[in-house]
């Protein structure tokens, strides 16, 4: 979308010029999700793939397996505007029957901060027993490493637009794109090919590679893990409770890829031919 601005420069002289004109911002709007009528979780996030992200998150938090344990996903007719027209900002999942709304107690609807009790460790131990797709060991080779993030800012044409915004997109381990999805939120651009895959039934094939725009954080390397995925890479930094959790799962973590150089903070690489 686009909003009136004032660009402000600083002249040579010390003096400044000013031009007023419209800019492209990245839309942000709330999602609240619910699962058979219970919120889940109300993200701030770029609509558009909305289902996508709802499958994603839900798998994520470890609720659903698979796109058939969903019957169907729709927006809250009650939903609306001050104009009376529907915002689709509520989605409301409904799973098949052994599938249930967790308590509050066992959904991280927020981060948690030390004063509740909760530390790296146990953070770790939760997500280790929710998974339950193997992860296949897999030697990624650098100069593949470094063309990943190339290969997705291609596919950023919001982020060129408006330069607000994260990607995510997952490789096959020769480099092959399969799918791209920008989000204003990291964590929403990762559920968003998350969810896609499901849909697609295409979430159990081995050796992917998750690559984002972004740091790599607990969060997004929980996600990976989740998901089966073989490898993260990120363009910025991996945090301590990040390589942590990588390491204990098996998972390749790979972080500040940019231009000719990465640091590789857990797994292997395939030898120079």
């Amino acid at each position: 979308m686009s909003v009136a601005t004032t660009k402000v420069t600083r002249n040579a002289d010390g003096s400044f010029s000013y031009n007023k004109r419209g800019d492209a911002v990245t839309a942000e709007e709330p999602l609240e999700i619910r699962l058979s009528g219970t919120t889940i979780t109300t993200t701030m996030r770029t609509p558009g793939h909305d289902i996508e992200l709802a499958h994603g998150f839900l798998h994520s938090e470890g609720m659903i397996h698979s796109a058939q344990d969903v019957t169907n996903a729709r927006y809250c007719a009650g939903a609306t505007g001050p104009d009376g027209q529907n915002t689709y900002n509520v989605l409301d999942i409904t799973p098949i029957s052994t599938v249930r709304a967790p308590g509050l107690e066992n959904l991280r609807l927020t981060v948690t901060n030390s004063a509740c009790g909760v530390c790296g460790s146990t953070s770790i131990d939760q997500i280790m027993h929710k998974a339950h797709r193997p992860i296949a060991p897999v030697k990624l080779d650098p100069e593949t490493i470094l063309q990943l993030p190339e290969i997705l800012r291609k596919e950023q044409k919001q982020f060129r637009r408006t330069g607000g915004i994260h990607a995510a997109g997952v490789f096959e381990p020769d480099g092959t794109l399969i799918v791209a999805r920008e989000d204003i939120g990291r964590h929403n651009a990762a559920d968003k090919v998350i969810g896609h895959l499901m849909l697609e039934d295409s979430l159990d094939t081995p050796g992917r590679i998750l690559v984002m725009s972004s740091r790599a954080s607990f969060e997004l390397v929980q996600k990976a893990i989740m998901a089966g995925f073989s490898a993260l890479v990120t363009v910025s930094a991996a945090s301590s409770l990040a390589v942590d959790l990588a390491r204990e799962a098996g998972l390749t973590l790979v972080a500040f890829a940019r231009e000719d150089r990465f640091n590789l903070y857990s797994g292997e690489l395939a030898e120079a031919s």
